[in-house]
């Protein structure tokens, strides 16, 4: 068949698989049964079109006595069979056979996920399994930071008992999503798991059960779990990547990571170290906007939080940065997060307002896209809503150690904002036992207490606000931040006041 494909166009080819097991063989009429016969079906389907799959028995027999050579596929768990088959491919003849090389890996993290298992014995729940796999995939494509495989290259091993390495290896990926379904009654169990394609190693796995009332619903809502699951995973998991390779042998990905790492760390020398990776990444690949991005945010950050820089030299520069980045990629929506932080620094709130919402037309799923847009909505006098769009950044990405801190201390200012002291004290007090260097969410609990007439409290956090950067306290306190209306920050002197501040 290879070598009357050699001559045939690809859409007209025929591509077979056989399966090649030796077992005992039960002959009824004109039919077939018995364990041998079940696990060379499996085995045709573990083969690839115009493959050979055979079982540890038949290599045993073939090796050495034939011109074959075979490749080592593991032990496979095969459907209906009760114990895992060591099982071989055949190498065929390399002047006939078709040899495609493997991919070279994307610069950013790619996932593959594969057509979940319809577990249920019932055919017509297919569409179910499909459509759940199919809308992840879609769900995912909409993260910049991702690069996600098609449905029709993924949905190539439905039904088929797949080796999670091999399928990186064809498709070119470093993570794999596979699931499965399975329908009992009028309620039904989806499990999935995100898996290291090179290493088999397993990130991520849950489960998923849910009553089949609305079957819509039910997909969608499965779907939205699913994909903030993985993608969190996955930032997950390249950041810890980034961090085991020693500092010398990083790439611009991994050198971006690096320094997404040490923001995450709230100390000033981490957001030094930050910026060095940045430029790093940035001198390894010129047109890769992370590098830009992450430069950016790293120079307002240590203005901000310990003004170890000039606000305004950094805002100037984060602003060059940011709008670098958009010129190389219009459409990257965390780029375009990037320059609404940068007019943030300015007081241009409602140019911020503008990108944040470009960014969510382009990616409604990006969670710094949602933290950009709450803290325009906060700023602007619109703290509830600005509440509501954090609510979502953090249910999108719940770990972020980068942006985290600042995100807690949003939370609490805009309950503050909102003249909710309790909620602004308990909201301080989690990101405080969270990120304890961060040292703005000092002020806003000194503020809560003060508000509430807690003076003991309220003089405590006041004097650690303080003597954990006493630059940053007189910036926002002493003036007034760009960012910040006049009413807001009158507000906040008056719970400062109460709080035992004399200025």
């Amino acid at each position: 068949m290879a070598e009357q494909n050699a001559t045939v166009p690809m859409h007209q080819r025929l591509e077979f698989r056989l399966g090649i097991n030796v077992g005992d063989v039960v002959i009824e009429d004109s039919d077939i049964f018995g364990d041998g016969v079940n696990v060379a079906v499996r085995l045709e389907g573990l083969a690839e079109p115009g493959g050979i799959c055979v079982s540890a028995r038949v290599q045993e027999d073939a090796v050495g006595k034939t011109d074959l050579a075979f490749e080592d596929m593991g032990e496979q768990q095969l459907k209906n069979i009760a114990r895992p088959v060591r099982t071989y491919s055949v190498i065929l003849d390399r002047a006939i056979a078709i040899v495609q090389p493997s991919p070279t890996l994307p610069d950013k993290p790619s996932v593959a996920v594969l057509a979940f298992a319809n577990m249920s014995g019932d055919p017509e729940q297919d569409f179910l399994s499909y459509g759940i796999a199919e809308d992840i995939i879609t769900s995912l494509s909409r993260y910049p930071s991702l690069f996600v495989i098609a449905r029709n290259s993924c949905f190539t091993y439905a039904g088929r008992a797949v080796d999670v390495r091999r399928v990186g290896r064809e498709l070119g990926v470093r993570y794999v999503l596979e699931g499965s379904m399975r329908k009992i009654g009028n309620r039904v169990r989806v499990t999935a798991q995100l898996v290291e394609a090179e290493s088999g190693r397993h990130v991520w796995a849950n489960r998923y059960d849910r009553n089949l009332a609305d079957i819509f619903a039910l997909q969608d809502e499965i779907t939205e779990a699913v994909t903030i699951a993985i993608a969190t995973a996955i930032a997950d998991a390249e950041l810890q990547r980034a961090v085991r390779n020693p500092p010398g042998n990083l790439d611009a990905w991994a050198a971006y990571q690096r320094g997404l790492w040490h923001l995450g760390k709230v100390k000033p020398e981490d957001y030094v170290l930050a910026q060095r990776f940045f430029q790093q990444a940035i001198a390894l690949d010129p047109p890769f906007g992370g590098g830009y991005r992450g430069l950016a945010f790293a120079q307002f950050q240590e203005a901000a939080v310990f003004q170890t820089r000039g606000l305004h030299e950094a805002q100037i520069s984060a602003e060059a940065l940011a709008r670098r980045a958009v010129a190389l990629d219009g459409a990257d929506a965390e780029s375009r997060s990037c320059l609404g932080q940068a007019l943030w620094a300015r007081g241009e709130l409602e140019g911020m307002l503008a990108e944040a919402e470009r960014a969510l037309a382009i990616s409604p799923n990006l969670a710094l896209a949602h933290g950009v847009l709450g803290a325009a909505l906060l700023f602007s006098g619109r703290p509830r809503e600005g509440l509501a769009a954090l609510q979502t950044c953090n249910r999108l990405d719940p770990r972020d150690s980068a942006t985290l801190p600042l995100r807690l201390n949003q939370v609490a200012l805009g309950l503050y904002f909102s003249c909710e002291y309790e909620a602004a004290i308990q909201a301080a007090k989690r990101g405080i036992r969270s990120y304890p260097n961060f040292p703005l969410t000092y002020r806003w609990l000194a503020a809560a207490l003060g508000e509430l007439g807690r003076t003991e409290e309220a003089q405590e956090a006041l004097e650690t606000a303080i003597a954990i950067a006493p630059a940053s306290f007189d910036m926002y306190v002493r003036g007034r931040v760009p960012w910040m209306r006049p009413e807001d920050h009158a507000h906040m002197l008056d719970g400062l006041r109460k709080a035992g501040w004399e200025g």
